[in-house]
């Protein structure tokens, strides 16, 4: 029971939710499959997103996801000329020079093409949307805490870099509701330039506070290491790296000898786990109170997982339903749905965010003489 009191969920388990959900997205171009990724993105949101200001920067990405679908079209009509289909909009054919070959601009825009630009958009919009709501949901002061040692500066500068746009929308809100008390110029550009400058530096502010508090707590700093450990280290992480390439080189040429392939891969990611082992000694950093992994982690962690590996079997045994023709109305599939559910019940799976609630004093009770 103690798994569905109030509290907030581990972060790394909603990324890893949120990571399953995009790989599942990236998988398909099926327009109904994606706005389903979507919907479960959004309600997994609003019921599980606390009141803290990175829970408000959701329609930020929502709002960018819209763009991309926007802007996706727009360069088909522009680019997309000489697309086969039934046209839709003749426009006149721009002529290029030689260099640009393969490239037309304007042109017949046809059907196919404007359907082949919203599933690209589409695609790519749910996968900001995805990225959204792990930002949402995630607290990425705890997301650093989480981090290993060996990887800690590294991981410092992704979280700062993730808070940026949830700043910018708490800046942008509190500077909205400051304008909103005082009176000032009412011209459109007048109004922006009161409303950008504010927000900017105020953005500015809390990321060089965020740089100083952090590097006042010790962040990133590191124990002395001896010269051999040092060497010891540099070299491990040198092979694993170099053991990796071979390794991805070898599984994506068949031509290459097969103990090149997995084998080497699998020696390389073993010595440059031995290398981050290595490093993380000399990173020394104490946890009060570390987070723990109970059901509903595992819960939300595992569905992002089982909805990437439904998705990637409909892509590789369900491909006309995966990648629908454009001169066809796509269908869903049962296993695309089955996903959908198991990415939306392990999202509900998480306990409540806690929220502040005002602590209520008894009245005093007047004892009767």
């Amino acid at each position: 029971m103690t798994g569905r009191l109030p509290r907030d969920l581990h972060p790394v388990a909603w990324w890893l939710w949120a990571i399953g959900l995009a790989t599942a997205a990236s998988m398909t171009t099926n327009p109904f499959a994606l706005l389903l990724l979507v919907a479960v993105a959004t309600v997994v949101v609003v019921a599980r997103r606390s009141d803290q200001p990175w829970a408000r920067s959701f329609r930020l990405y929502v709002g960018m996801a819209m763009v991309i679908v926007v802007l996706r079209v727009v360069f088909r009509l522009a680019f997309g000329g000489g697309y086969a289909g039934a046209v839709l909009l003749d426009l006149p054919t721009v002529p290029l020079p030689d260099w640009v070959a393969g490239v037309t601009l304007f042109g017949p825009v046809t059907r196919e093409s404007l359907l082949a630009g919203l599933y690209d958009g589409l695609r790519l919009g749910t996968i900001v949307v995805c990225v959204g709501a792990a930002n949402a949901l995630a607290n990425p002061k705890r997301l650093l805490r989480s981090v290993p040692p060996a990887l800690y500066e590294i991981g410092t500068a992704l979280v700062v870099a993730v808070t940026v746009l949830p700043q910018f929308v708490d800046s942008a809100r509190r500077v909205r509701a400051a304008q909103g008390l005082r009176a000032g110029e009412t011209g459109r550009v007048g109004r922006l330039r009161r409303f950008l400058v504010p927000v900017l530096e105020d953005a500015l502010e809390r990321s060089l506070a965020l740089a100083a508090g952090m590097d006042a707590r010790g962040y990133g700093r590191s124990a002395g290491l001896s010269p051999a450990r040092r060497r010891l280290t540099g070299g491990l992480m040198l092979v694993g790296l170099c053991g990796i390439c071979v390794g991805v080189y070898a599984v994506l040429d068949r031509t290459a000898p097969r103990y090149l392939a997995v084998p080497m891969l699998v020696v390389g990611a073993a010595t440059a786990v031995g290398g981050l082992l290595s490093a993380g000694r000399r990173v020394e950093r104490s946890r009060y109170r570390p987070d723990p992994w109970r059901w509903p982690e595992l819960a939300v962690a595992g569905s992002g997982v089982i909805t990437a590996l439904l998705a990637w079997w409909v892509s590789r045994h369900q491909v006309p339903l995966a990648f629908p023709d454009l001169s066809t109305f796509p269908q869903v599939s049962a296993v695309s749905l089955l996903g959908a559910l198991v990415a939306l019940g392990g999202g509900l799976c998480a306990p409540p965010p806690t929220t502040p609630y005002a602590v209520q004093v008894p009245a005093r009770q007047e004892v009767a003489a």
